[in-house]
């Protein structure tokens, strides 16, 4: 996490050292923080999507004509619940969060300069384990003999992709975007034959599904 920290302080700090030499200065350091509802996408298990968190700092710049730049880095905390059995064989959802750090490359084409744009691009998020709801450990997954302890495991370090809206004043904005999980979110537990065997023989098969809002303060 620490290295992420200083990888991305120094890009940042070279994109804005950069920016200040060209003919036009739109480049701007940025704060955002907002709502998110994740999903896992996913053929195992019965998902929906549950409230979360993000929030971080961001540099937007001019890059070329009608098209910026965006780098930044966010501090996420998103959940989704999958369908369970309870130790007395009554239905209910269990909740999943997964914590970590989203670090985004966003190109941007400006379809009204400082006001509107339509952003896209790549995401790279490093996150820890899944966390489970308090009490509900020994819930068997629906349509598995897997605990939903078993699987929280996942994979550390995820591609996703970007599409977004940014809408608002100089100052203030509203974000709005999506992100698509590119690889199996649920890889790593493929590697345990023993928890393939608890769910029916199956691979392990899932990607992020994240929707989001966002207040953006250009500083």
């Amino acid at each position: 996490m620490k290295k992420i920290l200083i990888i991305l302080a120094v890009i940042i700090a070279s994109f804005q050292t950069s920016a200040q030499y060209r003919n036009k200065d739109g480049n701007r350091i940025g704060i955002s923080a907002g709502i998110s509802q994740m999903t896992l996408l996913s053929s195992n298990f019965k998902a929906k999507p549950e409230m979360g968190f993000m929030g971080g700092l961001s540099v937007r710049g001019n890059y070329y004509n009608d098209f910026s730049m965006t780098y930044g880095m966010q501090f996420i905390n998103n959940s989704f619940s999958l369908e369970t059995l309870s130790k007395l064989g009554k239905k209910e959802d269990v909740k999943y969060t997964v914590s970590g750090v989203q670090v985004r490359l966003v190109l941007s084409y400006n379809i009204v300069e400082d006001y509107f744009a339509v952003d896209f691009g790549p995401v790279l998020q490093v996150n820890g384990k899944l966390k489970v709801q308090s009490g509900k450990e020994d819930n068997l997954l629906t349509g598995t003999l897997l605990k939903t302890e078993d699987i929280v495991d996942v994979t550390t370090i995820n591609g996703n992709l970007y599409f977004g809206i940014t809408a608002g004043s100089k100052v203030v904005k509203a974000v709005i975007f999506y992100q698509y999980g590119m690889n199996n979110f649920m890889n790593k537990l493929n590697k345990d034959d023993d928890l393939k065997a608890l769910n029916g023989g199956n691979k392990f098969k899932g990607n992020i599904g994240l929707l989001g809002g966002q207040i953006l303060i250009s500083l």
